[in-house]
């Protein structure tokens, strides 16, 4: 017999599909749930599907968006486009407040062991991108062996078209996340990136 009703193990088990979310956690989640109002507790669901209603991905970079193309398309000039995982690594730089360029997000990197190839991740469209205006592509995925190979498979692929491409400088430390690092040291891995 289980202890937990089955509306307690339900909510508990959707908390546990959440990334870091482990049982115990799932519990205390869904405890804070069951002592939520019921208009507390339909703010929370509605906000649910109202992310999923109306968050996109912009149809140029692949960045979170709510209309076709994001506010950073829209108002930046695409000079530099620095090229990421996923979109919470656009959050990351944009938390320094002094990168001016435009994104192009992956949606993911290479990775043969699970499966992930070149054509499986956004690089076509990033090549589709890139015309005499660009003078910069900042390879900035994470520090990881995939990350690297990324950087360096989408390095060989920019190189005949003579436009600049530089890594992020390894002040990030080696095998962690881009979200997690510090200000600083994202701002200063950024700083002192070099050409490839």
């Amino acid at each position: 017999m289980d202890v937990f009703i089955q509306p307690i193990a339900k909510l508990m088990n959707e908390f546990s599909k959440l990334p870091g979310v482990g049982r115990k956690t799932a519990q205390r989640y869904a405890y804070k749930v069951i002592s939520m109002s019921e208009a507390e507790a339909r703010v929370f669901a509605d906000a649910i599907v109202d992310v999923k209603r109306r968050v996109r991905f912009c149809r140029v970079c692949g960045n979170f968006s709510e209309e076709e193309v994001c506010p950073i398309c829209t108002a930046r000039e695409p000079t530099q486009i620095c090229v990421v995982k996923e979109p919470k690594d656009v959050v990351a730089f944009e938390k320094l407040h002094s990168y001016k360029g435009v994104y192009h997000v992956l949606h993911g990197v290479i990775s043969p062991m699970n499966g992930v190839g070149p054509n499986d991740i956004r690089i076509r469209e990033l090549l589709a991108r890139i015309t005499d205006q660009t003078e910069e592509v900042i390879l900035a995925t994470n520090p990881d062996v995939e990350g690297d190979a990324t950087a360096m498979y989408i390095a060989k692929l920019l190189k005949p078209l003579g436009v600049k491409t530089t890594r992020i400088a390894h002040g990030v430390p080696i095998g962690s996340e881009l979200e997690y690092a510090d200000e600083v040291t994202l701002e200063r891995a950024l700083k002192d990136r070099k050409e490839i």
